[in-house]
C-alpha cells in the first residue's frame, strides 16, 4: 500500500538494531522496500516501507535489514509482460 508523502515524515528513524552494516550490493538503496520523497524544503527523506521508518542519509548505501528483498524489476526483468 503506497504511503502519502506527508505520512512518512512522522516515522521514526531506523536504528542499528534494524539496519546492519553490509558490504555487498544488498543495501537499502537496492531494496524493493526503499523509497525517497521530497521532504520539507525539498530535503530528501529516505524511507523503508517494510519497517515504516526513515533511513539516515548515507545509511542507505552501507546498511540493510533482514527483510532486504531484490527489486521486482530485477526479479522479473524490465518487461515481464512480454514473456
Amino acid at each position: 500500500m503506497p504511503v502519502a508523502q506527508g505520512d512518512c515524515e512522522a516515522w521514526p528513524y531506523l536504528d542499528q538494531d534494524v539496519l546492519r552494516p553490509s558490504r555487498s550490493r544488498k543495501v537499502c538503496m537496492t531494496c524493493h522496500w526503499f523509497r525517497h520523497h521530497a521532504g520539507p524544503e525539498c530535503i530528501p527523506l529516505l524511507t523503508c516501507q517494510l519497517h515504516q521508518g526513515l533511513i539516515a542519509q548515507g545509511d542507505h548505501l552501507i546498511r540493510r535489514c533482514q527483510g532486504w528483498t531484490d527489486d521486482m524489476a530485477r526479479q522479473r526483468g524490465w518487461a515481464p509482460e512480454v514473456d
